[in-house]
């Protein structure tokens, strides 16, 4: 009479959606800001904030790294590769046919906030480096941590849903801004959305 064997416990996908679509998601949505300062008709200057060339690595780390496995093959997030390439290519394309010297003006950080890098690079990677401890001391099939992962995840798409309502709907009205309460902000932003990337790491 053999034993009865126990479950052998699997990684699932978040929210039960194909892997690799909410990285798809929050890459539209990192790629998007971009498209919007590209194409937003502003008499000013409008910039990136610096801590979102941070988030852009993410994308471009996430879509040279990620493999692509046989079961890999859903239409979900495809789609979202189509969508943040080719929407990418195609904003870029428009922007530089209107006006490749305001192209490369918005697409140049703002110099007074290069001081600031240090500290984003290290949001950057201690929000990466986290996750990636979380999943080696837990595991990638622990529920605990694919709890914490999802949870991460629909924090990060609320977090650049936010930011960018803030820049684009409210900041533009403000005309008193604390500039440390600015920054602490993008690197809360940036920790958690490479939180979410290490975890899928």
């Amino acid at each position: 009479m053999s034993a009865t064997q126990a479950p052998v416990p699997r990684e699932l996908q978040p929210y039960g959606l194909p892997m690799g679509t909410v990285r798809g998601f929050l890459s539209v949505l990192i790629c998007s800001f971009f498209w919007i300062v590209l194409l937003y008709p502003w008499q000013t200057q409008p910039t990136v904030p610096i801590g979102h060339f941070f988030l852009l690595t993410l994308v471009f780390l996430a879509f040279a790294s990620h493999p692509v496995p046989e079961q890999n093959t859903a239409f979900l997030p495809w789609v979202m590769r189509v969508l943040f390439v080719g929407g990418s290519a195609v904003v870029i394309g428009v922007a530089m046919f209107k006006d490749p010297h305001q192209l490369a003006m918005r697409l140049t950080p703002n110099p007074a906030e290069i001081a600031q890098w240090p500290a984003l690079l290290g949001c950057l990677a201690g929000g990466f480096g986290v996750s990636l401890l979380l999943r080696s001391v837990f595991g990638r099939t622990s529920e605990l941590f694919q709890t914490v992962r999802a949870w991460v995840g629909v924090i990060a798409v609320l977090l650049l849903l936010a930011e960018t309502v803030f820049q684009f709907g409210i900041r533009p009205n403000m005309s008193d801004l604390s500039q440390d309460a600015l920054k602490v902000w993008e690197g809360i932003l940036i920790a958690v959305v490479a939180g979410y990337f290490g975890s899928r790491a």
